[in-house]
């Protein structure tokens, strides 16, 4: 494996594990894609360092578990901020 794939590896690896960041997260903060990401943690990150591979592991599993929550939590964030009149996409709006 070339070094720099190497070091990526390792970066996103402790950036997961530091923030309990998601997926997404760390691709969008390295600049790299999603699948990019998933591949160097759940496939390179063994090879080479089996207790932050394990540790890694951990954290994307909390956060796969907590995936429906944030979702459905975006979504009522979205309709509140539709009834209190911050977004107008169209559509009849409530007077108070």
């Amino acid at each position: 494996m070339k070094d720099y794939i190497q070091k990526r590896v390792l970066d996103l690896s402790h950036y997961i594990t530091e923030k309990n960041a998601t997926v997404r997260q760390a691709a969008g903060y390295f600049g790299v894609s999603k699948s990019t990401v998933h591949k160097d943690v759940t496939e390179r990150l063994p090879g080479i360092n089996k207790v932050l591979a394990k540790e890694v592991k951990r954290v994307l599993e909390i956060n796969k578990a907590e995936r429906h929550i944030r979702g459905g939590e975006a979504t009522r964030r979205k309709y509140q901020a539709k009834l209190e009149g911050r977004v107008k996409k169209g559509g009849y709006s409530i007077k108070t």
